[in-house]
């Protein structure tokens, strides 16, 4: 009875933290929607973070892209060579990368990299008393901080999922041209099938995944106590953290977009 009561209590202990955590994220969420309207806009910054979100990022989703579409190509060939629906390839490549291979795998990618180096380095800076500075020369951490990151990822990742989407059906028409499907045929396909609503749609939804991403990376390096052991148990939680909200936030956003 003893040791069940414990773990009982334990639970409960951890429930309540995980209840204080969130709470705390929604107040962060709150700050960063305050500080957005304040003077002192932090432009410049802003465009810093912007090019370590897209510059510095597009090598990665590029990779990724262009060979996943290559490989989802290649499994596809052969499954509709089964029923004779080979040259209809290109419509099943284009329509899964633009609904969600595009913007998923482009979170992810951007999730790892640059959730990762924003956990780090305001981590670092909380730890090293940086943050509680800038609190003591008057102005907003929040602000200076938080808020160009956030915008930043918002803003950014349409535009990598946009470059995505063009190099996974790229990638899919190598692959076809090796299988004997016309560039002509495969390009058509993908205009016959991919309307403007499912290129919104898809690209949509990834301002609200920069924006979850970004906000994740900064709560937790915000929260990062214990000199760098603490930096690096941060910033793989949050890497873990952004991947899962990414993609359980990506079927909610899925039904919403079907219901309207």
């Amino acid at each position: 009875m003893p040791r069940f009561e414990g773990t009982i209590l334990a639970l409960g202990h951890r429930m309540l933290a995980n209840i204080r955590e969130f709470g705390e994220f929604g107040l962060l969420v709150a700050d960063v929607g305050r500080s957005l309207f304040r003077r002192n806009f932090p432009a410049r910054e802003l465009l810093r973070q912007f090019s370590a979100v897209v510059v510095r990022s597009s090598t990665i989703v590029a990779i990724t892209a262009l060979f996943t579409g290559m490989v989802l190509a290649l499994q596809t060939v052969e499954s509709l060579a089964r029923f004779g629906a080979k040259p209809y390839t290109g419509s099943f490549v284009s329509l899964a990368f633009v609904l969600e291979l595009g913007p998923v795998l482009t979170a992810l990618m951007v999730a790892g990299r640059v959730g990762a180096g924003i956990t780090a380095e305001i981590g670092s800076m909380a730890v090293t008393e940086q943050v509680d500075a800038i609190r003591a020369m008057g102005a907003d951490p929040i602000q200076k901080l938080v808020l160009p990151r956030v915008l930043a990822a918002s803003l950014g990742l349409p535009m990598l999922t946009a470059i995505a989407n063009v190099l996974g059906m790229f990638g899919g028409l190598v692959i076809s041209r090796q299988a004997g499907i016309g560039m002509n045929f495969y390009y058509q396909s993908i205009i016959n099938v991919v309307t403007i609503p499912n290129l919104l749609n898809g690209i949509s939804k990834t301002c609200v995944f920069g924006f979850l991403i970004a906000m994740i990376g900064c709560h937790m390096g915000l929260r990062t106590r214990g000199g760098t052991v603490g930096v690096g148990l941060s910033t793989t939680r949050a890497v873990v953290v952004s991947s899962i909200a990414v993609l359980v936030s990506d079927f909610f956003l899925a039904k919403i977009i079907l219901i309207f």
